[in-house]
Parts: structure tokens; sequence; C-alpha cells
């Protein structure tokens, strides 16, 4: 069996988890899914950075020890990933003895490869990004990111030598094409290369709160060369068991914002480099989501709970929504009433009502028994599902999944129009034309149960049911579309997806 590693970037733990946060994790949640539904070993890793001065500065702010605050924010931040279904397998803290023990193994490494060594610094450092940032890339005087006022530093530093890796990295870019996505990232981060790569600080003097370096104890790791590494910590890297890390590594995706791209594209392939450990396959930098064309943020009051927007949406509405709305690998508006019309017209509408209406149908005129029937290239709807299916896969493998959704659902929207076409009531007035309508019904089961499928890593939880009421286990791709299809005792369901009525403000955090 081929394996897939896929990761998240792991997030600070110094406010709850956002909309943003919530578009990456469900994005990597639902590849995650698809490639397990394909067949393969698939390994999904999440989790907390947690060695930051911002960190410890709020852990200190609400009079707690920063390993109790860390631990109440996982609890916080696992319990919305819950909410969402994220089905990650492993959920690694920075804190961790696994990790600590990785780290300091990496160093060492690194070190003994000559790769590292001890200097004076002075520049711009923003407390917030927790990094040293140059004089070029400021705006209007201030942090980019967080249009703050970066302070002056003057330390005694251990650096990173990353100038020995400029050609390095632009031969592995051009000799693997996929490493950066999308395109556009990698364009990005060849700029950056080319003009000119800078030794970097990894260690920060007088601080408790991190990973010693294994070399001198008055410092602790820097904390991006802290949380780089938990990509290949998670796996057992420098400890005991490695078993994890000689099966899945090389990743095969790291799913990050574009904002790290330069730490994921950059820092993180030289120091595997310097530490003679596999680059990985392709890191994929998606894009950001705004609200009504404006950023997020707690200043205008409009960031969008992802843990409420599960309440009213449901965790298979929202996921829907926020991957057929915003295309992964570019930025993306949404807005609250953008969401309800798509929900209620796609899911609502469309899928919900596909589902409804036939097996209530069946349930009427073949008392919920259906013989089971042949469903393949002679099958009426047969060319039309089998086209769906294979630009939904193609687009799936490239993560373009408002693509691959729009790609499936013209499947749906064929089945409802067919309902319409055949008339199934008309044809269930006349007892010669009985073959007719199982034949109606036959195709209609077959759209349905292959809905259940190709569906399922976006809304797993309402997909799983619509198969168990249609009587079916979970099912891979390879079992669609079905080559034969019946249904027995089936009845008249629930609502899979309710129309939803709200009051915008409802969905915003308080």
């Amino acid at each position: 069996m081929s394996k897939f590693y896929i990761t998240t970037a792991i997030d600070y733990v110094n406010q709850r988890p956002h909309l943003g946060t919530a578009y990456e994790k469900v994005g990597a949640d639902c590849m995650a899914r698809y490639k397990r539904l394909s067949g393969f070993d698939t390994y999904f890793l999440m989790g907390n950075d947690e060695h930051s001065t911002n960190v410890e500065r709020e852990a200190v702010r609400r009079g707690l020890d920063p390993h109790e605050y860390c631990r109440q924010m996982s609890e916080e931040f696992q319990s919305v990933w819950r909410s969402l279904s994220i089905s990650y397998d492993d959920f690694i803290h920075t804190s961790e003895k696994r990790h600590i023990g990785a780290v300091t193994e990496l160093f060492r490494t690194i070190h003994e490869n000559g790769y590292i060594y001890r200097g004076s610094y002075e520049g711009l450092y923003c407390e917030s990004c927790e990094e040293f940032i140059s004089e070029k890339d400021l705006v209007d005087g201030l942090c980019p990111r967080h249009k703050q006022e970066p302070v002056k530093l003057s330390e005694e530093n251990y650096f990173f030598a990353l100038s020995k890796f400029e050609r390095p990295l632009l031969e592995h870019i051009e000799k693997n094409p996929g490493f950066i996505r999308p395109k556009i990232r990698e364009n990005e981060v060849v700029n950056v290369i080319k003009g000119g790569l800078e030794d970097v600080s990894i260690s920060r003097s007088g601080k408790s709160w991190g990973i010693p370096l294994p070399i001198d104890e008055s410092h602790v790791i820097y904390v991006w060369f802290d949380a780089l590494t938990n990509y290949i910590s998670a796996l057992g890297y420098g400890g005991g068991d490695a078993g994890l890390f000689e099966k899945y590594w090389p990743a095969d995706f790291h799913v990050i914002g574009k904002d790290i791209t330069r730490f994921h594209c950059v820092i993180w392939p030289s120091m595997l480099m310097a530490a003679g450990v596999e680059l990985p396959e392709s890191v994929f930098a998606h894009g950001f989501v705004s609200l009504g064309g404006e950023k997020m943020s707690k200043t205008r009051g409009n960031i969008l709970d992802p843990a409420k927007m599960a309440e009213v949406f449901g965790a298979d509405g929202l996921r829907y929504l926020l991957l057929r709305e915003v295309p992964f690998d570019r930025d993306g508006d949404i807005s609250v009433e953008i969401l309800l019309n798509r929900y209620n017209a796609d899911l609502a509408n469309e899928l919900g009502n596909l589902f409804s209406r036939t097996t209530v149908m069946i349930t009427k005129y073949f008392e919920g028994n259906l013989s089971e029937r042949t469903f393949d290239s002679g099958s009426e709807m047969y060319g039309d599902l089998m086209k769906a299916v294979e630009g939904y896969r193609g687009h799936m493998e490239r993560m373009e999944f408002s693509r691959a959704l729009g790609s499936y659902w013209t499947a749906v929207q064929r089945a409802n129009r067919f309902i319409e076409e055949k008339k199934p009531w008309e044809l269930a007035k006349d007892p010669k034309r009985k073959e007719d309508l199982e034949q109606v019904f036959t195709e209609l089961l077959a759209v349905l149960v292959t809905s259940g499928v190709v569906l399922s890593p976006f809304m797993p939880g309402a997909m799983a049911a619509m198969l168990a009421h249609l009587g079916l286990d979970p099912l891979g791709l390879h079992d669609v579309p079905p080559a034969r299809v019946g249904a027995t005792g089936l009845e008249p369901p629930e609502p899979l997806f309710p129309r939803i009525q709200i009051e915008p403000d409802k969905l915003f955090e308080d």
C-alpha cells in the first residue's frame, strides 16, 4: 500500500482558532480523507506551537504556568477541531519530550556538519512575528503583517548558515517543479532566494521558556527552528522509535498559509539539507479568506467563529462552504449571505432534495424494495456520472477543492433534471412501464451512492449517514460508480440538510 503523509502548520496558542485557521485544517483534512478513500496508508499531523514569547506572555497575563496554559489551550483547540470533524492521526505539542529530543538532535547534527556558529546581531525585531525583519520589508516603518513598529535588538546569538544554501535550493526547485505550489508561490520564493539569503539567528539568550541549546544552555532555540522540526519529531526522528519516520517521511504535503512560505520553502529545506535529511515532496501555500472584501480582525469586530458556524451549518455544511467558495490556491472573499445562499441552494435544494425525493418515491412505488440492477455504459446517467467523477479526481490530486466540487456537482444537478425529464410519478401510473420506472431509480441510486463516496472527504458525517440510510457500509473510490445497485427496506429519511435562516450576527466571535 502506498503511503501519504500530510501536515498543517502548527498554531500559536496565544489566541483561539479563527476561520482562516479552520480553512487550512479543513482543506488538509479533506485531502487526507481523499487519500484514505483512494487506498493510501495516510498519516495526518496537526499540532500547537508553544515555545513562543507571546505564549509565555499570555500565560503570565492569565496567572498561569506556561505548561498549564498550553494544556488548557490544547484542549480548546482540539475541541474546535473535533467540532469540524478533523481526522488527524497525531497532534504534536512543541513542549513534549519527543519533540524536544528531536529538536536537540537536529540542532546537534547541523552543528556537527558545520552550519551553526556564534555571532553578534543587531537588527529590527517584530515581537508578534518573533523574527528579525529587514528595513526594506517594512511598510511605513511597520511590520507588514502585524502593523506594528519593530524594536531594535542587539544580541549575541547562534546562527544558521542559510546563505550557503542559495544554489542548492534553486537547483532543487528547478528539478522538482511541484516542490512549491501553487506556481505563484514558487515564483515568489525563487525571487527571494535570488535576492540573496542571509544567515539567520536561531537562538535567544536570557529566556527560560524554550528548548535549551545542547551546546550552550544559556540560550534557547529560536521559535521557528523549534516549530519547523515538528514535522519530523512527530514521526520519531532523533528518538528511540523512528519507525514512523522510516515509514512516512518525506512528507507528501506541508499545507501552510502563504504568509509563511519563507520559513517552509527556504529555511526548513535548508535545515534538512544541512542535517542530511530528505526534503518534503511538496509545500502547498493556500490563500487567505476575507469577509466582504476586508481582512478579519478583532479591531473590526468581523471575526467569524468557526465553532459557532459549525453549530449553525453543521460541521459538514461549513466544510463544504469553505472549500466550495474559496479556491484553495488563492485568496477568496465570503459573506454570511453568500454562505447561506450556497448552503440552501447546493445542499438543501440540490443534494438533500435529490436524496429525499429518490428515497421517498422508492418507498411509495416499491414499498422501499428495489431489485438489484446493473448500472453500466448502457445506463443513461452513466456517461455524465463517469465524467463528473474523473474531473473530480483530477482536481483533488492537485488540491483544487472548489473545482473538484464544481466538477462533481454537475452529476447532482443532472440527476435532479433526470427526475423532471423522466417524471417517475407518471411512469408509476402505467403497470406496463414498471421496468422503466425501476431503471430510473437504479440510475438515481447510482448517483446517490457515488455522491456518498466522492463527497465524503468534504462532508464525512452527512455522507456516512446517507450511505447508511441506503443500507451501505462506507465505500472507497474503487467502488464507484457502482456496477449494481438496489434497495431493501428503504424508508423516507430525515432532511439531510435542513434549510437555514439565521441572523448573520450570530456567526461572529463575541
